[in-house]
């Protein structure tokens, strides 16, 4: 048994040593410019550190952007809402704000989904896009994404 313990500490050198290997291949590869990124990547932000409610919001906000297009206002609604996660709108705020989201991209997706739905005019979409009772994304964020669409 005595034996077995110098072997594990061999594993712990070859494992630390994998380790840096993986590490110095990943800043090599980020150097290089040749890191690939998933199409819908959401990351968290460089932010204050967030309560285990939070963090648990983050995970949710993170499985509705890679299911569907979502505002900013429209994705702490949906978590907050009673008929969504039912987290409170600080929490939801928090998380949301702690991820690193391209809205015009969002909006971009949501325009998609409503013109392979139905057909829109193009003041009509930025409209459904941008309404209160609609997706709720900037008047902005409406226009790019009904013009990358294809409505306008």
């Amino acid at each position: 048994m005595g034996g077995s313990g110098s072997d594990s500490s061999g594993d712990k050198e070859d494992t630390t040593a994998s380790a840096q290997k993986n590490t110095e291949s990943e800043k090599s590869t980020e150097e290089s410019g040749t890191t690939k990124t998933k199409k819908k990547a959401k990351t968290e932000k460089a932010a204050p550190k967030l309560t285990k409610q939070q963090q648990n919001a983050v995970r949710s906000a993170k499985n509705y952007l890679e299911f569907a297009g979502f505002s900013r206002e429209g994705l702490i609604r949906q978590l907050s809402s009673d008929a969504g996660d039912g987290y409170s709108d600080a929490d939801a705020t928090a998380a949301v704000d702690s991820l690193d989201v391209n809205w015009n991209a969002e909006a971009v997706e949501s325009a998609k989904n409503y013109l392979d739905m139905t057909g829109f005019s193009c003041q009509g979409l930025i409209q459904q896009l941008s309404s209160s009772a609609g997706d709720r994304y900037t008047q902005k964020q409406a226009e790019y994404g009904a013009k990358k669409a294809g409505a306008c």
